[in-house]
């Protein structure tokens, strides 16, 4: 009887080891690709400077869509220190490869740095290369300052 119940084990055992085995080729088989990673059109607001005419402020800008833009402006909102917005300007941002950092500077006149309190991008007038909705889409903003930088 020990004999009958070791080899009903022993059977059990080779039938689990062999029903095992499917779920091991499945588990070597190549996994699906993972998605695209999202693309991105990130624009960073680096510096405000005091200048001659007014404040100068240096962007950062790199296109990780999956287009190159060969010309790209945007519309900015500057918030005062009485959080109203002092100006709305356009600033043209030229072109953008894919992949490549670009630096901008722009000397906005009469404009007092410290003064600044809050840069808003409002609208992405100009975006050659993809389409404007695709610019807007892919927009992400960032400041290395204490001043807010929102898209």
């Amino acid at each position: 009887m020990l004999t009958k119940t070791v080899l009903a084990l022993a059977a059990c055992g080779l039938f689990a080891v062999g029903s095992c085995v499917p779920a091991f080729a499945e588990d070597a088989t190549p996994a699906a690709a993972p998605a695209a990673s999202a693309q991105k059109l990130n624009v960073e607001l680096n510096s405000l400077a005091p200048s001659q005419k007014g404040c100068m402020m240096t962007f950062v800008a790199e296109n990780d869509m999956a287009t190159p833009i060969t010309k790209i402006s945007f519309e900015l909102a500057f918030f005062n220190d009485k959080n109203a917005v002092d100006r709305i300007t356009v600033l043209d941002f030229r072109d953008l490869p894919i992949g490549k950092k670009r630096v901008r500077q722009f000397d906005m006149p009469a404009v007092k740095c410290e003064s600044v309190t809050r840069i808003i991008i409002n609208d992405t007038p100009v975006c050659e290369g993809p389409a404007v909705s695709d610019c807007k889409a892919a927009l992400t903003t960032r400041s290395q300052l204490s001043v807010p930088f929102e898209g």
